[in-house]
């Protein structure tokens, strides 16, 4: 570990900012990181792809999925041990939870670990932080906690947890700012792997390569040739309640869509196999006309389809979400829909400080994007919404601020996590050696 009075190593000496970390004499690094969900994995993996880039000699130690094992992680035990969502759930798992940890604290006292990286989890992570930083190891929370939205006052618990934190959106800094402590933008991981490139090409071209590379859509679109004004991509969410709660909504919308343009087209491409027939359930109890204008399509074969889809669409009709980040980045001007349990919403109503559910909304400030929620959130406002939406200047309009907004975002959010750890690493422990 980093003793802040005698090292172990000279882990501080300098480093060239061009070369990263400097190849020095010293023992390996060893850093203890955990990713507490499957999303999680994904940005692990590419912050240990950075570090090993840069150094050679690092031992991993901590929990993840595949992707982070292929990248030299041992996991101590399976990263679905730890990723339980809801209350209830968390309940029951709890014992099996702080063994866990305990594990976890254990394994990372034999290695001596230098650093710790906590990934989102933070219920989980910044409890294992807390018992790590007094020991004089350097902590990182990757994914902020969400207190710029609630509960502002966690900030306290994060000083006291971490030494850093790097947050993926800008709007989460100035809450950082306020209480002084270290905190890096370095971006959503969405865009640095959203395929760029379907940019490039005219959208009826981005059309035909969906249409061509998957069975499904090849029948529903083989009698349809020129048969389509516009076609819109439906996304009502990943988890089951989203889609049993937001799906209706969006088909009274769609129903009152095709009674004004009887040429619209609807496309839903879902997560997986499962998602599929929950949504085609829900689409078959619904009209001949509906039934026959929307196509519900899951291709493992792509694992960006989704992206492909609403690339391809003139439109995109989505519940909030990550989906609303990848809209942006691919240019779709969009409409948001969501609907909360009304006990839920209330209760999110008087915690939440943001005035917007949409990330473009949020990244700007200001509402660019047409959100629909709660009681707005009904087949005529979603029917006249889109319809609005559809129109020449309304929809330059939004994609000009799309394209604006991502533009900002990518300014803002030009940091690399693993130099970001280093440097602010870095900073700290020449602070500690002048004490």
């Amino acid at each position: 570990m980093i003793d802040t009075v005698t090292p172990q190593t000279d882990l501080t000496a300098p480093f060239d900012t061009n070369n990263k970390l400097a190849t020095i004499e010293r023992k390996p690094l060893v850093i203890g990181i955990v990713a507490g969900e499957v999303s999680g994995d994904s940005l692990g993996a590419d912050f240990m792809q950075q570090m090993n880039n840069l150094r050679d000699d690092i031992i991993w130690v901590g929990v993840g999925g595949s992707k982070m094992q292929a990248q030299g992680l041992k996991s101590i035990f399976p990263l679905s041990r730890l990723a339980v969502m809801g209350l209830v759930e968390v309940m029951g798992q709890l014992p099996d939870l702080l063994k866990a940890r305990r594990e976890l604290l254990a394994a990372f006292k034999t290695a001596d670990i230098d650093w710790f990286i906590g990934i989102d989890a933070p219920d989980f992570n910044l409890r294992v932080s807390k018992k790590l930083k007094p020991q004089g190891i350097f902590c990182v929370q990757y994914v902020s906690p969400s207190i710029w939205a609630w509960r502002e006052s966690r900030i306290h618990n994060i000083k006291a947890a971490t030494d850093l934190v790097l947050c993926l959106f800008p709007f989460e800094l100035p809450v950082y700012e306020r209480y002084k402590h270290p905190a890096i933008c370095v971006g959503h991981p969405l865009m640095h792997t959203i395929d760029q490139t379907l940019l490039d090409r005219p959208i009826n071209q981005r059309r035909s390569e969906l249409v061509w590379r998957n069975d499904g859509l090849q029948q529903f679109f083989i009698e349809r040739f020129d048969e389509v004004s516009q076609l819109i991509c439906v996304m009502p969410g990943s988890r089951r309640g989203e889609i049993t709660a937001i799906l209706p909504l969006m088909l009274d919308g769609i129903q009152k869509l095709l009674l004004l343009d009887p040429k619209l087209c609807f496309i839903i491409p879902t997560v997986d196999q499962n998602h599929q027939y929950i949504v085609q359930d829900v689409i078959d109890q619904r009209s001949e006309q509906l039934r026959a204008a929307i196509v519900v399509v899951y291709d493992d074969s792509q694992p960006t389809f989704s992206q492909q889809a609403m690339a391809a669409s003139d439109i995109v009709m989505l519940a909030s979400g990550t989906a609303t980040l990848e809209a942006m980045l691919l240019e779709r001007p969009m409409v948001v829909v969501y609907q909360l349990n009304q006990l839920t919403y209330q209760i999110a109503k008087r915690l939440v400080k943001v005035p917007y559910v949409g990330l473009p909304n949020i990244l700007a400030n200001t509402a660019i994007v047409p959100e629909l929620i709660q009681d707005q959130a009904s087949g005529d406002n979603i029917c006249r919404t889109v319809m609005r939406l559809l129109q020449p200047r309304a929809y330059a309009e939004q994609l000009q601020a799309l394209i604006d907004t991502k533009y900002l975002l990518q300014q803002q959010s030009n940091h690399e996590p693993a130099n970001s750890v280093i440097e602010q690493w870095h900073i700290q422990s020449n602070q500690s050696n002048r004490l």
